[in-house]
């Protein structure tokens, strides 16, 4: 069901993208069909959330394509970013989904539909095969794109839907359970929710130029004051450039009496950086201790600033 390979190794080439895209598409109109035909709202649920994950690898493997570009006048600081929008889009359409997927699996409960069980069952089993080769084509590479993520997650969601609605063509089959069609919905609605969720805010974090996740921001201030020459750093920066590339600003105040040393001073901080942070973008405003910015903060400039303090 879904077929989120998009970002696949770049020398793979692009007709296993080309594939992936039309069994997933192949697979939502088989779904689409048969849930129609066989009266099951989890199988066309399954159907739509499939054709997004078809969607989602178009644009994850677009947004790839796009980030691979050089800076330019246009975009100095590159296109990498377009990923992360990417992602922003596609956990955003999951969680639009998964609402509207509850909202109709409600409306289900309390009116619930002869469902012909051996089409749903004979159906998702069919999916739930695609499902299993696409989650493998995307899984290694989930773990280091935020965009790839997103399109596997879309993978995962769908495998499990469809094994859902295995069990609920088999209840019905067996049992004449009804209203197992909206209830499984509502378990494959609420994990698209709960999971779109939690992986959204990494996303917004990088577009609003949060610090990274994993490193601590004012450890990074306390190990850079500490050392030889330095009298303090202040007006401190921290973003992502992209998921995996940290950057940092911030004003380096030289000890008094070591100005002549003062690129010496910075070269051994930004090695200090790199090595024990790993942040290799670095851009650092010297100021001699006599001549340095008053009272400034520590994190960030003032909004309302119009020039050094």
């Amino acid at each position: 069901m879904s077929g989120h390979h998009h970002h696949i190794d770049p020398n793979a080439g692009n007709a296993r993208i080309f594939w992936a895209i039309a069994v997933n598409i192949s697979l939502t109109l088989v779904q689409i069909i048969g849930g129609i035909l066989s009266g099951s709202l989890a199988l066309i649920a399954d159907a739509i959330h499939n054709l997004s994950d078809a969607l989602s690898l178009v644009l994850a493997f677009a947004a790839r394509k796009i980030a691979q570009r050089p800076a330019d006048d246009m975009m100095t600081f590159g296109y990498g970013r377009a990923e992360i929008v990417a992602a922003l889009i596609n956990y955003t359409t999951l969680i639009l989904l998964g609402l509207y997927l509850t909202y109709e699996a409600v409306l289900r409960l309390f009116n619930p539909s002869e469902v012909d069980g051996w089409l749903v069952v004979f159906i998702a089993i069919f999916a739930l095969a695609v499902d299993a080769i696409t989650a493998l084509l995307t899984y290694a590479l989930s773990k280091e794109s935020m965009n790839i993520r997103a399109a596997f997650l879309h993978n995962v969601a769908d495998a499990l839907g469809s094994i859902a609605v295995i069990v609920a063509g088999t209840a019905i089959i067996l049992y004449d359970w009804r209203l197992i069609d909206p209830l499984i919905t509502l378990l494959i609605a609420g994990y698209i929710l709960w999971q779109s969720a939690t992986e959204i805010g990494g996303a917004i974090r990088i577009l609003m130029l949060g610090s990274p996740p994993d490193l601590d921001t004012r450890a990074i201030l306390t190990a850079i004051r500490a050392m030889p020459g330095v009298a303090g750093l202040h007006h401190l920066h921290l973003w992502q450039m992209q998921e995996h590339e940290p950057a940092l600003d911030g004003h380096l105040v030289i000890q008094k009496g070591r100005w002549s040393d003062a690129d010496q001073v910075k070269t051994e901080v930004k090695a200090a950086l790199q090595e024990r942070f790993g942040i290799f973008h670095v851009t650092l405003e010297l100021e001699c201790s006599v001549h340095a910015c008053k009272n400034p903060q520590d994190i960030g400039h003032a909004v309302s600033q119009k020039g050094p303090e």
